[in-house]
């Protein structure tokens, strides 16, 4: 889903949507993963990732989520990474991670196997396919410290923690890059309206009302993170629609690009939207006997969108 909307402001969010005991700590981790790679010139990319939960009782039994597994972001992260960038990596909980994600769906007890001589546990390779490689690189990324991992589940916790990543990243300029992958609810139900306790299915058929949720990305690109590289994504079911949805959204917010897509062809077409140009990136039947993916085409396009960005703005 879009980043798009009305948002508030800094208060009100704090008003609409109760703070995370941890913000804090994640403003420090995030703020001196960026000094730090911002120091020795090294891009560095915010993804969110996953969608948000939206409870429906205070002590929740019940809640509305989203429609994405985290697909996109994860692959998405490991491109960037080899891109040689700096990613922090914005993920709902238990949706799927960089390289982690090619083995998601496998258990993990049918991939081990006992040596009975030595007691020793080993790893059947032909469960997990280029194992040793996946895990080198993933070693390598994590010895580098180029990954930074940050959980949210709720979407009041992902509303302050990308508000706090993007203060804390907005020291590094041009040399930020926001990829707003996440599937982010449009709806909620306020805090005050929401029941303590657990609905109870006795009382009959449920009526729930919702609320707009205040989208978050006006404030991103005007006040938080004013010259960074700031990419939104538009997914549509109606084809027809999309473009003018994303060119509605470039418009309106003012920022970099605009990754659009159609949710029956995401993994094999899309369309970079930015306000000069648009680029269709889409995997032939080459592409596809090569195993390459959609995200390494458009991390290719954005990251030389954000070199010549940075270009304009340094000069």
């Amino acid at each position: 889903m879009a980043e798009s909307g009305v948002a508030p402001a800094g208060g009100e969010l704090d008003e609409e949507f109760a703070v995370p005991s941890h913000v804090d700590d994640v403003t420090e981790q995030i703020a001196a993963f960026a000094a730090g790679h911002g120091a020795g010139g090294r891009r560095v990319v915010l993804i969110t990732s996953g969608g948000t939960k939206v409870p429906l009782e205070s002590r929740t039994v019940r809640f509305l989520d989203n429609f994405s597994s985290g697909r996109r972001g994860a692959s998405s992260a490991e491109y960037f990474l080899d891109a040689g960038y700096a990613v922090v990596f914005l993920h709902r909980h238990r949706s799927l991670y960089p390289y982690a994600r090619m083995y998601s769906g496998i258990n993990l007890l049918d991939t081990l196997q006992i040596k009975r001589d030595c007691d020793q546990v080993v790893v059947n390779q032909q469960v997990l396919p280029n194992i040793a490689k996946v895990l080198q690189r993933y070693q390598q990324v994590k010895e580098d410290g180029l990954l930074l991992s940050i959980e949210f589940s709720t979407l009041s916790e992902y509303l302050h923690l990308l508000k706090a990543a993007a203060q804390a990243l907005s020291k590094l300029g041009s040399q930020a890059m926001f990829y707003l992958a996440a599937a982010v609810s449009d709806f909620y139900i306020p805090a005050s309206e929401m029941p303590e306790h657990k609905i109870q299915s006795s009382n009959g058929p449920l009526q729930i009302t919702m609320e707009m949720v205040p989208k978050i990305l006006s404030p991103l690109v005007k006040d938080w993170a004013p010259r960074a590289f700031v990419i939104s994504f538009k997914l549509e079911t109606d084809a027809s629609i999309l473009l003018d949805r994303a060119r509605n959204a470039l418009d309106t917010y003012s920022h970099q690009a605009v990754v659009a897509n159609v949710l029956d062809t995401r993994r094999g077409y899309v369309v970079v939207v930015t306000p000069e140009t648009q680029a269709e990136l889409i995997l032939t039947d080459e592409d596809v006997r090569k195993e390459v993916e959609i995200e390494e085409l458009i991390v290719s396009n954005l990251t030389a969108a954000h070199s010549q960005f940075m270009n304009k703005h340094q000069s």
